[in-house]
């Protein structure tokens, strides 16, 4: 990725004297503003910054790995349940979110490029487009949770879809002639709704941290010699992506 923080300013050395009342401050900026008084260059604040972001992607991922793996165990154990279950999600509205999120990557990904060139106004309008694909993507996804919920098709206790043997939980009123499910379809619902909860969860988090970004960029905190949170944001927003890649086939395509 990036690394033009590096052909920034060199730092100089830094001052013996402290700010008034502000201990362990220099006195004399030991660099640009931008740069954090306990980094002694630009390219040192860059990498420490991107090793922080890549040590956080990773335990995010060993994080989803633990709900991959339940949903391999589940799957392993009813596949007739999975199978049947999973005719219930909306591939339509699933491959149009994965387009969504695709395209999104894309256009974080030209943010940073753009605030690599000094290009505010299109590092911007990139940030702008990739926050409006986010609410799209939230948008369709309340849409199909909206058809879940008055389907019944619930986690745990809360499933109220007829199953073959029996009901797990209440039919909902006005649905006297839907399909049965196979016995234990509602773990299926249970792992949706975790997997694709979490994700959202995700989401959300990531159209508050690009506001945030938008503004600083807006001031002019950015250019092409400090990009580092564009650049972060960006590598966050691809992993949010990567994530959807992996559960859309899981959910909505795997019969």
């Amino acid at each position: 990725m990036s690394t033009a923080a590096s052909h920034a300013e060199p730092a100089r050395p830094h001052g013996d004297s402290h700010h008034a009342g502000e201990p362990g401050h220099d006195e004399e900026h030991h660099g640009p503003a931008w740069l954090a008084h306990h980094f002694d260059t630009p390219a040192q604040q860059f990498d420490a910054a991107k090793l922080g972001m890549w040590a956080f992607l990773a335990q995010e991922l060993l994080f989803f790995s633990g709900v991959f793996v339940a949903y391999g165990i589940f799957r392993s154990w009813y596949p007739e349940a999975f199978s049947g279950a999973s005719h219930q999600l909306d591939r339509v509205m699933g491959a149009s979110n994965t387009i969504v999120l695709l395209f999104s990557s894309w256009t974080a990904a030209m943010s940073v490029r753009s605030s690599q060139l000094g290009k505010k106004a299109q590092t911007s309008g990139y940030l702008i487009v990739t926050i409006a694909c986010a609410f799209i993507f939230l948008v369709v996804k309340y849409f199909e949770y909206q058809h879940k919920f008055h389907a019944g098709l619930l986690p745990g206790k809360f499933f109220g879809h007829p199953v073959d043997g029996g009901l797990f939980g209440a039919i909902p009123a006005g649905h006297g002639h839907v399909p049965h499910l196979p016995a234990k379809a509602h773990i299926f619902f249970s792992l949706y709704f975790v997997m694709t909860g979490i994700h959202a969860i995700h989401v959300i988090v990531g159209i508050g941290v690009m506001f945030w970004i938008l503004k600083r960029n807006a001031s002019g905190e950015f250019s092409k010699e400090f990009f580092t949170p564009v650049d972060l944001v960006a590598l966050y927003w691809h992993l949010v992506d990567l994530i959807w890649i992996y559960l859309f086939p899981l959910l909505y395509l795997i019969d």
